[in-house]
């Protein structure tokens, strides 16, 4: 038996619920009336079928309202869980343009964000997209009909865009909207707090009225796009502060290295002069220390004459008071009240910090010290 060709003795609701079973679009419950009434059915028949084609049409309206809405909520599911697994802020914001688009049934989706450094505001993802022009689009703040849902931090339509007063046009935009030959758009706020970072839309190239179900299921989509990029920016900000921790880490690791060491030369140098050693035993703590080779100049230390090629050198530690670097060389004058007695010459560590370039320094004291003690004890005999 055919779905739109009922028998005269079955109920009146029999066919309807075939074609309910079936799915079958809207345009199909008007069969079983016209062929009943083609079949010369009596009129209290013809009442019987008008009445179950409008129970029946009120069922099929709240199945696919029903459909529609799980439809809805699985895509908003989708979402979240995308957003739970956040990895690339683009893949996430492109999947919800996409979900826009399919369940809101437009031509094209779009979204935009603000750009406070720049003033203005660009595209940030597109979906359906066929011109160029409108998908690098970058607008001034509270132009077009973004600009009134972000001013407003409220959802906006627009049937027929080009005819509509309510928002300010401007060339820029009105010129991509019209290479996308977009007409009724939809936009809502990506809203943070109490601000707006963007604007979430979808748009056909026709004449369409939106419906409240059709906003609200995009004002929720933006919702879930703007805690995707409130979460990208904080992991992206803890990123940062944690390579600026390991920065620190780094920093303080090597700071302590480094007052090791001149607290290992410190007591070196101490535990030298207490036992009586000489200014070759300095030198040696020293390179041992500041890995490298040491050697003491100047007839005042007992060792060979101050070369000609580190004079200079030596006279600008002198009279500054601190080891100078030639090269890879660093010199320190060893002096006693004003009397150059030589010098502590370091080769092979060019890139001394503060702290062993102070190490060196205070082994040239060291030095001098020695030095004057050895001259005190030989006047004595």
């Amino acid at each position: 038996m055919n779905d739109d060709h009922p028998a005269a003795d079955e109920p009146a609701e029999a066919p309807y619920l075939r074609l309910l079973a079936r799915g079958a679009p809207a345009e199909e419950y008007e069969r079983p009336v016209l062929r009943a009434r083609a079949d010369g059915a009596p009129v209290t028949r013809l009442a019987e079928l008008e009445r179950a084609k409008r129970l029946a049409l009120r069922v099929r309206d709240e199945l696919e309202g029903r459909r529609r809405r799980e439809a809805e909520l699985s895509a908003l599911f989708a979402t979240a869980g995308d957003l739970a697994g956040l990895r690339d802020l683009d893949a996430v914001l492109q999947a919800i343009v996409q979900r826009a688009r399919s369940l809101l049934g437009t031509d094209v989706a779009y979204l935009t964000l603000n750009d406070p450094r720049a003033g203005d505001t660009y595209m940030r993802v597109t979906e359906g997209s066929v011109s160029a022009r409108f998908q690098s689009l970058r607008l001034a703040m509270g132009a077009g009909l973004g600009g009134l849902v972000a001013q407003t931090a409220m959802p906006y339509v627009t049937e027929s865009y080009f005819d509509d007063e309510r928002f300010r046009h401007t060339h820029t935009i009105d010129s991509g909207v019209r290479d996308e030959g977009l007409v009724a758009i939809l936009g809502v706020p990506l809203a943070l707090g109490s601000g707006v970072i963007g604007v979430l839309f979808a748009a056909d190239r026709r004449i369409r009225v939106f419906e409240r179900e059709q906003i609200a299921l995009l004002a929720s989509l933006a919702s879930l796009a703007a805690v995707a990029i409130d979460t990208a920016n904080l992991l992206e900000e803890t990123r940062s502060a944690l390579d600026g921790l390991g920065a620190a880490n780094d920093t303080i690791r090597t700071h302590s290295a480094v007052l090791e060491r001149a607290s290992e030369v410190h007591d070196r140098l101490t535990e030298l002069v207490l036992r009586g050693g000489g200014v070759d035993d300095v030198a040696a703590a020293v390179a041992e220390v500041l890995s490298g080779t040491v050697r003491v100049t100047g007839t005042g230390t007992g060792g060979e004459p101050v070369p000609a090629a580190l004079a200079a050198a030596v006279a600008r530690s002198r009279a500054d008071g601190h080891a100078v670097r030639e090269g890879d060389t660093w010199t320190a004058a060893v002096t006693a009240g004003g009397e150059l007695l030589g010098a502590l010459v370091l080769r092979g560590h060019p890139g001394l910090d503060p702290v062993d370039q102070r190490t060196l320094e205070r082994a040239a004291m060291v030095t001098a010290l020695l030095l004057l003690a050895r001259r005190t004890a030989g006047e004595a005999e």
